[in-house]
């Protein structure tokens, strides 16, 4: 969430920030004229409340001379009321004004590109060279079923499109590749590992961005619980409604959860295999540290997520977002792209971002300072450490061979019990 002193002192330099992710900048000039509304009742009402209290004193010192006092009282439950009616429309215009800052996005940091769509992203730097295929190389999904690891039929059939069944190596590749993740982020990263709820309520997803915006992308539930979309959502909101002390920060957070988007708006869009799913795994980074450590954490965030990669020896590329294709919650982001051979591309695997404030002021996550004891927000940051389904995609495609066959990467095999190959 903005934060309002910020909008009452530079306003035009938050509407030019909103103007630059393509958002209309009208509504910073409502809440300002709401604010200045609530002000202004705000100040009425205490003038009448510290008349209230005068006049209970003299009605007070009336009744204890034994004198008549019911004119006073009669004009004061006047008072009282109106003070009432004035606490109601402050109330009132409170919410209106929560209910707009809620669906406005963060402001970009600076050093993020300007521009209206994914079109103006800017790379920053490519690690590894695609393989060049003696044969054409398969697709994923082909490749799973030709080996019975991935049943797309009977996924659709036991839960609908774009649900899938992993069976047998297919099932072990998953399962490995999360124990894989999992120990590089807390032995040699030093995330804490935590199991979330993979249910959450209303209240943590407004915490982290998903509410209210993003209601129709989440799959909810009839008693009013809404399954993550990622472990971000519960990560984050570990701490809400929390001060913490300064001493403990930064914190580093790791979980595998199972993820679950409803995919609006992607009808059509990568309709075939895995790369998205209704349904999939995920182990998500989230930290929380102090404002003047959060964009020194995000280079550390990404480069924890990059080590992956590059242990598994997947080509890939980093790229910037623009201001058009950032997230909502997002000040600065960085994408890793996965080399795809069958689509000749690369796709996004991981997204580290920056939140800065603006999920601490949602989730109201706090520290205090040790020398001046003042609180203030923290910075939240979060990025996936990284997509599971994603990275099977990726294996399957650059570790194929002529027969089909699946080489397993090297640091893969101990957890795959030494298995060398998915083949015959």
């Amino acid at each position: 969430m903005l934060d309002l002193k910020l909008i009452r002192a530079v306003p035009e330099k938050v509407k030019e920030a909103l103007l630059k992710r393509g958002q209309e900048a009208g509504d910073i000039d409502y809440i300002l004229e709401l604010d200045e509304k609530r002000r202004k009742i705000v100040f009425d009402s205490s003038a009448l409340k510290q008349e209230r209290n005068q006049v209970s004193e003299e009605i007070a010192r009336l009744k204890k001379e034994k004198m008549d006092a019911r004119e006073k009282i009669e004009a004061m439950r006047g008072v009282s009321n109106k003070i009432k009616e004035l606490d109601t429309e402050v109330k009132s215009l409170e919410q209106e004004m929560e209910n707009i800052l809620l669906e406005l996005p963060n402001i970009v940091d600076e050093s993020v590109p300007v521009g209206p769509d994914e079109g103006s992203n800017q790379e920053i730097s490519r690690w590894g060279k695609p393989r060049e295929f003696d044969f054409e190389p398969l697709p994923h999904w082909d490749l799973g079923e030709k080996w019975d690891i991935l049943d797309f039929d009977r996924g659709a059939k036991i839960s609908g499109a774009r649900f899938t069944v992993l069976k047998n190596a297919g099932a072990r590749l998953e399962r490995a590749l999360i124990n894989f993740m999992l120990d590089i982020h807390t032995q040699e990263h030093h995330y804490q590992e935590i199991m979330p709820p993979f249910l959450v309520n209303a209240h943590t997803m407004m915490g982290t961005g998903q509410l209210p915006k993003f209601e129709n992308e989440l799959f909810k539930t009839s008693d009013e619980l809404y399954l993550v979309p990622t472990a971000e959502v519960p990560l984050t909101n570990l701490h809400q409604e929390e001060i913490l002390l300064e001493s403990v920060l930064p914190l580093y957070y790791t979980a595998y959860t199972a993820c679950f988007r409803r995919e609006a708006g992607s009808y059509g869009k990568d309709v075939r295999g895995l790369i998205r799913q209704h349904q999939f795994d995920k182990v998500e980074l989230v930290k929380i540290c102090r404002p003047e450590e959060s964009f020194l954490e995000l280079e550390k965030l990404t480069q924890d997520a990059e080590t992956i990669l590059q242990r598994l020896e997947l080509p890939y590329r980093k790229v910037v977002l623009s201001t058009g294709d950032i997230g909502f919650a997002a000040a600065k982001t960085y994408d890793l792209e996965v080399w795809l051979p069958f689509q000749v591309k690369y796709r996004e695997i991981s997204s580290c971002s920056n939140c800065t404030d603006f999920q601490a002021r949602r989730a109201n996550i706090r520290y205090r300072e040790e020398e001046s004891g003042k609180v203030q927000f923290v910075h939240t940051l979060n990025g996936s450490g990284i997509a599971v389904g994603r990275t099977m995609v990726a294996i399957l495609e650059n570790y194929q061979e002529r027969d089909g066959s699946i080489v397993i990467p090297d640091a893969l095999r101990p957890y795959m019990d030494g298995l060398q190959k998915i083949s015959d």
